[in-house]
């Protein structure tokens, strides 16, 4: 699906990335960064970048997080181990990537990193309907990978309550579904189910609103495309999605393990 008139227009001359900024610059050993994947399509790596800065932003001033500008990055030869987080729009144009990049993809998610895979399908995407170009593309490309079992995100899920509270992850779209990893279910007489059954990270989060569109700003901060939907505050809702994504691939069960604490504490001053 296409960004809109906005997104076919060439992206704007930009400075050339100061070396340390790059994405194997020392820059990147230093500070947190997110990062995305370039497709080759101008439009949507545009996109992509300035809805990363609009998420960097957000974060710096909204959380002690003060990450460093956004990295386009080629998971076939540029170090994935900085990033935390990397976002990967679907762009059914291009060629699949190499078996080289899906090889170190897999190895970055297996090592706790995070990939947030973004269809941008939510506009046409429907349940039990034909799949999509973009669904299509991204099963191809994770076809060889063992990707968990996925469940849309569950209300009692860190994700939902990482920074803020929320119940869903709209972006430019605001009908799509976010997938994550399968919790397992609660054991007898438990009272919630864990965060994670592993690390406490989902290593894939899939979902077809178009996140970076919704976060997108231009050099003044002004909003880059418009969102569709009829709530007024759905791009402020994607900006608080985000920012969750962000924290929970940042801390893990923190947020699930903080039910524990009244009892930890108690032990610890019997």
């Amino acid at each position: 699906m296409a960004l809109g008139a906005a997104a076919l227009a060439p992206p704007p001359a930009r400075a050339e990335e100061p070396p340390a900024n790059r994405p194997n610059g020392i820059e990147s050993a230093l500070v947190t960064r997110l990062a995305y994947v370039i497709t080759g399509d101008a439009a949507v790596d545009e996109a992509s970048r300035a809805g990363l800065t609009g998420l960097t932003q957000m974060l710096a001033a909204r959380t002690a997080l003060e990450p460093g500008e956004p990295a386009g990055i080629d998971p076939t030869k540029d170090e994935l181990a900085f990033y935390p987080l990397i976002y990967w729009p679907i762009a059914p144009s291009r060629p699949q990537p190499a078996e080289a990049a899906i090889r170190r993809i897999d190895a970055f998610m297996r090592n706790g990193g995070t990939v947030l895979f973004d269809t941008r399908d939510g506009l046409v995407a429907r349940p039990g309907a034909a799949p999509t170009p973009e669904a299509l593309y991204l099963r191809k490309m994770l076809a060889t990978l063992e990707v968990p079992e996925l469940e849309p995100v569950p209300p009692d899920h860190v994700l939902t309550k990482a920074f803020y509270l929320v119940d869903s992850f709209p972006g430019r779209f605001g009908g799509g579904q976010t997938w994550v990893e399968a919790l397992p279910p609660a054991g007898e007489g438990a009272e919630r189910r864990p965060a994670r059954a592993g690390d406490g990270v989902s290593p894939i989060i899939i979902t077809g609103n178009d996140l970076a569109a919704a976060w997108a700003i231009g050099r003044r901060g002004e909003p880059l495309y418009p969102v569709v939907g009829g709530d007024q505050r759905q791009r402020e809702m994607a900006f608080r999605g985000g920012v969750n994504i962000v924290m929970y691939t940042l801390t893990g069960n923190y947020k699930a393990d903080q039910v524990h604490v009244p009892a930890l504490l108690e032990r610890l001053g019997q």
